[in-house]
């Protein structure tokens, strides 16, 4: 099966650091614009682990959108998946704006709509739901739909 992880939010802590630059900076308008923002990102709670367990069964691909605010995105999201995930992950990194678009069984994202996630053909679980609130929730989640 085909399985899609976004990375903001779900990956990589973007709330966290968003959070952390208002804090520090609060006069950044968009914290996400600053030089190496994603690169520094720090991994949610479970993610590393759950990202290896899942590409142990399954064809996992890291599906994310660029940031609109920030040009070198694409290049600090390539960055951190090889950092946290490995240089072969970096080959599994799908960065599009319009997550619909693509086909498989599962898209894991902390967003149901706004990058076309409403129009994926497959089953959105939505990370960070009081249902799927954690990494051990989504992955009970698809061994249950796969028994």
């Amino acid at each position: 099966m085909i399985i899609y992880i976004d990375m903001d939010g779900v990956l990589a802590d973007y709330d966290k650091a968003f959070a952390e630059v208002k804090n520090h900076q609060p006069n950044v308008a968009y914290p996400q614009s600053l030089p190496q923002f994603f690169e520094n990102l720090e991994p949610i709670d479970g993610a590393i682990d759950a990202f290896n367990a899942l590409s142990q069964e399954h064809d996992v691909y890291i599906l994310t959108a660029p940031s609109n605010r920030n040009p070198l995105s694409y290049t600090e999201k390539r960055l951190w998946v090889e950092n946290h995930l490995g240089f072969e992950a970096t080959e599994r990194l799908i960065i599009c704006s319009n997550k619909g678009l693509l086909k498989g069984g599962i898209l894991i994202d902390d967003n149901i709509d706004g990058k076309g996630q409403e129009s994926f053909e497959g089953q959105v679980l939505h990370f960070g739901s009081k249902q799927l609130s954690k990494w051990s929730d989504i992955i009970q989640k698809i061994t249950v739909m796969h028994l």
